[in-house]
């Protein structure tokens, strides 16, 4: 048998630096509150680029023509009742520059392509795609643009951008990575003062960037509204789903093992996930629907592994009945800390990949969720093992003081009874 970890001695402590964390978490949302996303609060998340004007199209024939752009990509789809439908592709591979691309277009008949001045050299790769969905070309000028070609194009930042949108009161700018492609999720909250703040909002913001940073320079990629009411049903929907899960795990883990379990993984579990809401408050990380993904997950992946670990010491203390509970549990913790550390580092590596490889929403979900996997490790081994350890305890001092007021009894007994004989005499 290896050497036994001796993980008690470090349970005080443990539990001492996880209160003041927990108060520094309540603190800080006293103080700061969340940071809500537009999820949980009425408002309206726009995600902009501010590019370059590169090639105006136009189509002069009959029927459809509808275009598509991509990262590798230009692709038109013709269509109509007169006309024959057929679709074509321009690989960038192939036309590699905004000139080249142009000539392909115009060889097309009845579509004609028009490079802005200086821009026939550009890569065709800088396109920006249409992630508004396809559209469709006719007799006015469909304008495309494309993404700066080097550091010196660029043009914006988050405090010019935060500086241009003005009339939306208090408003929120990030960058959408890579930095280089001048991508911007700006929010703004809906106080409820504009009937038609939907309407109105991404009208306001493209008009400040437009006056900012010149007319024809703004791509609307993305923009999404949430009203109040559906806002406040989400956190109150939010809510329910934390505490149920809560709930599930007392029961499930009392009807596997014993009430005390049961207490000791939802302490560990709420441990959790006040750790990652003190995170996300004094990281002012914005809390949103992928928030809410996140402590649901760790909750799962902490249970799992509180679970794990109270198994070994189920069976522990059947394989040793008498021994002290201290020493049947540091042994069982002990067994089971190589299978914690390989499953959370392996599990940590595809955290990891996703925290350096994504961005948006996706990056603060998985930097949410390594450090609730690093509190869960923690939380089982100090926070739902001291407890077990603290109640057995407290059930072998109420036994022995039980048997020393029965020894007491039993021993005052014989000397009441001769008592008792002496008077009847």
């Amino acid at each position: 048998m290896k050497r036994v970890v001796q993980f008690s001695k470090g349970y005080l402590p443990a539990v001492i630096a996880s209160s003041l964390l927990i108060l520094f978490g309540i603190v800080g949302y006293a103080v700061k509150g969340f940071n809500l996303g537009v999820d949980f609060q009425a408002g309206i998340n726009q995600t902009v680029q501010l590019a370059f004007p590169a090639v105006e199209l136009t189509y002069a024939g009959k029927g459809n023509a509808v275009l598509t752009m991509n990262e590798v990509n230009t692709t038109i789809v013709f269509s109509g009742a007169e006309v024959e439908g057929r679709t074509l592709v321009f690989p960038y591979a192939e036309q590699a520059t905004l000139g080249a691309l142009a000539t392909a277009l115009n060889a097309v008949p009845d579509l004609h392509a028009t490079v802005r001045e200086g821009q026939k050299g550009i890569a065709t790769s800088l396109l920006v795609p249409t992630f508004q969905g396809d559209m469709r070309l006719g007799a006015v000028p469909l304008l495309t643009h494309r993404a700066p070609a080097n550091e010196a194009e660029r043009f914006a930042d988050t405090e010019k951008v935060r500086a241009a949108v003005t009339g939306l009161g208090s408003i929120s700018v990030q960058v959408a990575k890579p930095a280089d492609l001048q991508r911007f999720l700006i929010r703004a909250q809906d106080e409820g003062k504009d009937s038609s703040f939907s309407k109105n909002a991404p009208l306001t913001i493209t008009a400040g960037l437009e006056k900012t940073f010149g007319a024809g320079r703004v791509v609307v990629m993305k923009t999404d509204y949430v009203g109040a009411r559906f806002s406040a049903n989400l956190a109150s929907t939010a809510f329910t789903l934390v505490i149920l899960t809560v709930l599930a795990i007392l029961l499930y883990a009392t009807i596997r093992f014993r009430f005390q379990y049961g207490i000791g993984a939802v302490i560990a579990t709420v441990h959790d996930m006040f750790i990652m809401i003190c995170f996300i408050v004094w990281t002012r990380m914005e809390f949103n629907s992928s928030s809410i993904a996140a402590i649901l997950t760790i909750l799962g992946y902490s249970i799992n592994d509180t679970i794990v670990q109270f198994d070994r010491v189920r069976e522990e203390r059947k394989l040793s009945p008498t021994e002290p509970f201290v020493d049947v549990l540091n042994r069982a913790l002990t067994i089971t800390l190589g299978r914690t550390v390989i499953t959370t580092l392996c599990t940590m590596i595809t955290v990891l990949s996703l925290f350096f490889f994504t961005s948006g929403d996706l990056r603060d979900f998985s930097l949410a969720l390594f450090v609730g996997m690093v509190s869960g490790t923690y939380s089982t081994i100090y926070i739902a093992s001291a407890f077990v350890l603290a109640w057995e305890n407290a059930v072998e001092k109420r036994k022995i003081k039980d048997q020393q007021a029965q020894t007491v009894a039993f021993q005052k007994k014989p000397v009441v009874e001769k008592a008792k004989k002496a008077e009847r005499k």
